[in-house]
């Protein structure tokens, strides 16, 4: 129930609000004057106040200026005389959402106070998305490297200097990029991220520079790069180590002189953007093999950040395992309270060879399939690109022999509800749980027969 307050000095003024607004289903509280109305808003902390320009100890904008340094998002609705609108509008411009002129009709005062608290929903969904979102990008983790990764963040986000990251696949490298943009002066401009190595090389121009319409075959539109797109923000390259050496070249020239042409353009474009590079390979052996220019590595490297794999900050996985435990529990509409002590155990002796990613899918899957409040051992299905029975039972004997029944029947289980999910096709099926279709097979192959 939304909570009103009428400042009004006419206590027949107040009975007749209030009576109107509780009717409509508002908690409605009165204070007679401005003194009394600030001591109920830092008190009872109303949605909406309907506030008298004239009051009997101070006018109406002094007690407006005083509500918004307790809460500058306050909405506040002037209550004015006719002869008074002028000083009503000025108010507006103090902050006030609206004004009501007496004498004023019940329609009127709903109306204008179901919209003006549909202003404030809206206004609350956006700041819970923000905060959501912000937690998306949140870093999860007290162990020591990820402590001392959040200070290279808090260190390096201010200024404008290209960061190299370097970690396994899984580490979370694009989510350091997005909190170092998420703190830079850039904050509030586009984040572009690009994986170096999804690009074709004959789209590799096109896809970062853009081109112009009819500048080749199938050209039927003028087309904005990712450049451009990231222009006064930041610019993500994921796995830079990819790219060939001749991509490489024209890479480095944008990024030096600031500039890039479309493919068919005739006139350079200024660009200015934040570079952020990652790469899970050794770029350095790369150099000496000849497989990357060190002049372009030497540009991208002036900050390094060093990821670890998760199995080398194994203090972390029951916190990371609560996170996406949360998160899936709100994708699947489920209540599942934790851990037993067996599953908090398995993930802790894991190898984890695809590191947080690999962690998030194997949460995903135990929260998919479990029936009580609590995953246990058996319901968590470890798939890694190696052979052996151990990658889907840690800690256990080697063979399906000595499994339990029930976690046994916990991976079938997993593996096909996906299955039907998706018709019966098993490629999709392999990619929806983060696995390939040969491990989906061979893993069937061996809980089966």
């Amino acid at each position: 129930m939304e909570k009103i307050l009428i400042v009004d000095d006419e206590k027949h003024m107040r009975k007749i609000l209030s009576k109107i607004l509780s009717e409509e289903g508002y908690k409605v509280s009165q204070a007679e004057n401005g003194n009394r109305a600030i001591r109920e808003i830092e008190q009872y902390k109303p949605d909406l106040v309907l506030l008298d320009y004239k009051l009997p100890d101070m006018n109406g904008d002094k007690v407006l200026e005083k509500i918004k340094k307790i809460d500058e998002t306050l909405i506040v609705i002037m209550l004015t005389a006719f002869g008074d609108i002028k000083k009503a509008v000025t108010t507006m411009k103090l902050g006030a959402y609206d004004y009501l002129t007496k004498p004023f009709n019940n329609d009127e005062i709903i109306l204008v106070i179901n919209k003006a608290l549909q202003t404030l929903r809206l206004k609350r969904e956006v700041k819970t998305l923000k905060q959501e979102l912000h937690k998306k990008h949140e870093m999860i983790g007290e162990s020591k490297q990820i402590k001392q990764i959040l200070e290279q963040i808090e260190l390096v986000a201010p200024n404008d200097i290209t960061v190299f990251l370097e970690g396994e696949t899984g580490t979370g490298k694009e989510l350091v990029a997005r909190l170092i943009h998420d703190k830079s002066p850039r904050s509030k401009k586009p984040f572009i991220a690009v994986d170096c190595g999804a690009i074709p090389e004959t789209l590799f121009e096109s896809e970062m520079f853009g081109h112009e319409k009819g500048a080749f075959t199938g050209a039927v539109n003028t087309r904005i790069g990712k450049f451009e797109q990231a222009d006064k923000g930041t610019l993500f390259l994921d796995e830079i180590g990819n790219l060939p050496l001749n991509m490489q070249a024209k890479l480095l020239r944008a990024i030096q002189d600031k500039q890039i042409m479309r493919i068919g353009g005739k006139q350079s474009i200024d660009i200015d953007v934040r570079i952020i590079v990652a790469s899970n390979i050794n770029l350095v052996e790369n150099i000496e093999s000849g497989k990357f220019r060190d002049d372009l590595f030497y540009r991208i490297h002036e900050f390094k950040i060093e990821l670890p794999e998760l199995k080398n900050r194994r203090d972390d996985i029951p916190l990371l395992a609560e996170h996406f435990l949360k998160n899936m529990n709100l994708e699947f509409n489920k209540n599942i309270r934790g851990f037993s002590v067996d599953a908090i155990e398995s993930m802790l002796n894991y190898d984890w060879k695809g590191n947080i990613r690999e962690l998030k899918n194997v949460i995903k899957r135990a929260v998919l399939v479990t029936k009580t409040d609590h995953i246990a051992a058996e319901h968590l299905l470890f798939i890694n690109t190696g052979n052996t029975e151990k990658e889907f039972f840690p800690n256990r004997d080697s063979s399906f022999e000595n499994v339990s029944k029930e976690a046994l029947q916990a991976k079938v289980e997993i593996l096909k509800k996906a299955i039907r999910e998706v018709d019966g096709n098993k490629t999709k099926a392999a990619k929806n749980l983060g696995i390939t279709r040969n491990q989906l097979y061979r893993t069937l192959k061996r809980i089966e027969g």
